[in-house]
């Protein structure tokens, strides 16, 4: 089974920018209830769709207070946690970042083994790509980023 996800946070200054649980450096961050990690949000989303559970605005709402400012990472531990009680096990995720900047590719290893801890698969199993908006629309004028993910999970 398969399933898709996407994302997308505005920048908003004096925040970190998270992707992928990694700390990337960069002049502003990603404004959400959360780390506001749209790679992880995307994954998330997609793992759930596989599994047929609905989406992460279900499971991690942004008017609970008691997630607030909850790691992304935590968030696909969670969701793992759902595909294996529906009997499920991840088999690949593959994962695209929109964004005119930063730059992914010195932290394509990082973002990798980090997804791969959370979700229970080799790092092998997950790939993240990125590409630019080609300066159309508000991702390429710099206001965000968004992120595109497939999931594909294996019924035990």
């Amino acid at each position: 089974r398969s399933g898709i996800g996407y994302d997308i946070h505005r920048f908003a200054e004096g925040l970190k920018l998270i992707l992928g649980g990694v700390e990337i450096a960069h002049a502003r961050g990603l404004e959400g209830h959360s780390d506001a990690d749209v790679l992880s949000h995307a994954i998330a989303d997609a793992l759930l769709g596989a599994i047929g559970a609905g989406d992460i605005g279900q499971h991690f709402p942004n008017t609970d207070e008691s997630i607030r400012g909850i790691s992304s990472m935590e968030i696909l531990k969670r969701v793992r946690k759902l595909v294996t009680e529906r009997n499920t096990r991840v088999v690949n995720v593959g994962a695209t970042v929109i964004a005119e900047a930063p730059k992914l590719a010195p932290h394509a290893s990082a973002l990798r083994q980090n997804i791969a801890a959370a979700i229970g698969v080799n790092e092998s199993d997950v790939s993240v790509k990125a590409t630019t908006n080609e300066k159309l629309g508000p991702i390429g004028q710099g206001e965000g980023i968004a992120a595109i993910a497939i999931a594909t999970v294996e019924i035990d």
